[in-house]
């Protein structure tokens, strides 16, 4: 077995193809154990020929970026099966479709390539707020809505709903190459109401905390929540240069309320999700994350909730009611630490059985119809949505700071937030608005 050519290639750039795509590669293998030795050879060669595998290639920064691009388009034209899909040079990496044999030749010929990761699924994370966070206090007293301000969601996409009075800015569409804004799932909608719905179909009942903020929306899960790490790169790297492109008028937040389990590298840095989100706060956008739904059991927050630059969210249980005093964790909420170790969530929010916008006919819509709310509303649970209401304050924030850069942003959240209880349950405790404002 040891003869075989994926092996092979994986023993010689063991350096180079992270965990999960050697054992990708490795398990391609597993059928042989109930073929006849003498086919063995045949079935090698047609693998290495045929047999796609979705990947991010990662350059060294030293490298032209361009010239590393090009390199691996003219790899890929060369391979049946096998192409480019999306460059993202905020981080320095690319997305392609190879076969074991263009990533060996790839391998050879790449003196640029730093790392090969797997391209792994990313999931949406799903499983009263306003008032428990404290955001109408700062509303009504300090006069904050969010204006001025610009939040993205990264996610299934947006309905142009009521609540949102054409506040939609842009939309990007990774997965259908849509123009107009539309959400097929349902669940990016969700979380554009729950940081920003301004509640005119409910006569201001369902209003996020930041009722005036813009939108962008950014499509990267397709219409049953699901998506892959280069999609979400991509739509990340689009901000970023959004930002580039328009100056005077930034994205200030990105919201991400979706993620997958962490994988082990050596440190959180090399995590190619976690990268990318800290690119975005290094070129000044506020990222607030989901902490993930795989509570209660300790060391289970997703990436890239693992990034200690972040603010990542877990979920509390508000029991339908603004006093903090009876609310819980919720049970689903993700817990700390890291798998590097690290203390996490940041600080929670309200995420459990949150009323915000319906995306009529997605597939949320058709698939939990007894969480509709009269005509305009749907309920949801999950760190999903505890992270846009953590948006949505941030939103406040930025407001009545102009220019105010992502770690004052978030240093001011976990400062004013409600102290609760143990750091890797509850972080810096409950979101609150009025007091990270104040301070």
């Amino acid at each position: 077995m040891f003869g075989f050519s994926m092996i092979q290639m994986v023993r010689s750039n063991a350096d180079k193809l992270d965990l999960t795509l050697r054992k990708n590669l490795i398990g391609l293998y597993t059928p042989f154990k109930w073929t006849p030795c003498f086919l063995h050879s045949s079935l090698d060669r047609f693998l290495q020929k045929t047999r796609k595998i979705p990947v991010v290639v990662e350059f060294y920064d030293t490298c032209s970026f361009e010239e590393a691009v090009e390199n691996c388009h003219s790899v890929a034209e060369q391979h049946f099966r096998s192409k480019m899909k999306q460059s993202i040079p905020s981080t320095t990496c690319c997305s392609m479709d190879l076969t074991p044999a263009a990533l060996e030749e790839l391998l050879s010929k790449g003196s640029f390539i730093k790392k090969v990761y797997f391209d792994r699924k990313v999931q949406a994370l799903l499983d009263v707020a306003t008032a428990a966070v404290k955001a109408k206090e700062s509303i009504q007293e300090a006069a904050l809505t969010g204006n001025g301000v610009t939040i993205a969601v990264i996610d299934t996409g947006i309905y142009p709903h009521q609540d949102l009075s054409d506040r939609i800015v842009a939309f990007k569409d990774f997965i259908n190459d849509r123009t107009e804004p539309y959400d097929d799932n349902g669940h990016g909608t969700h979380c554009a109401g729950d940081a920003a719905g301004d509640g005119s179909a409910s006569n201001g009942l369902y209003r996020g905390p930041a009722p005036e903020s813009k939108l962008v929306g950014v499509k990267v899960l397709d219409k049953l929540g699901s998506g892959s790490l280069s999609t979400v790169m991509a739509g990340v790297d689009w901000c970023i240069e959004y930002n580039r492109l328009n100056p005077d008028n930034p994205i200030n937040i990105i919201s991400m309320s979706l993620g997958s389990d962490p994988q082990q590298y050596p440190s959180v840095s090399e995590d190619p999700m976690v990268r990318s989100v800290e690119a975005a706060w290094n070129s000044g956008i506020v990222v607030c994350v989901a902490a993930g739904n795989s509570g209660p059991d300790p060391g289970t927050i997703s990436s890239p909730g693992v990034s200690e630059t972040v603010i990542t969210v877990g979920a509390m249980d508000d029991i339908n009611t603004p006093n903090i005093i009876d609310d819980s964790i919720a049970s689903f909420s993700s817990r700390g630490p890291t798998i590097y170790g690290y203390t996490k969530p940041d600080v929670v929010a309200p995420g459990v059985n949150i009323i915000s916008l319906r995306s009529p006919n997605s597939y949320l819509d058709k698939l939990q119809k007894g969480n509709r709310i009269g005509n305009e509303y749907f309920t949801l649970s999950g760190t999903s949505m505890a992270t846009p209401i953590c948006a949505g304050v941030a939103a406040l924030i930025i407001e009545n700071n102009p220019g105010i850069p992502p770690d004052e942003v978030k240093r001011k959240l976990l400062d004013g937030a409600e102290e609760l209880g143990p750091a890797n349950t509850y972080g810096q405790g409950y979101v609150n608005a009025e007091k990270s404002i104040s301070i």
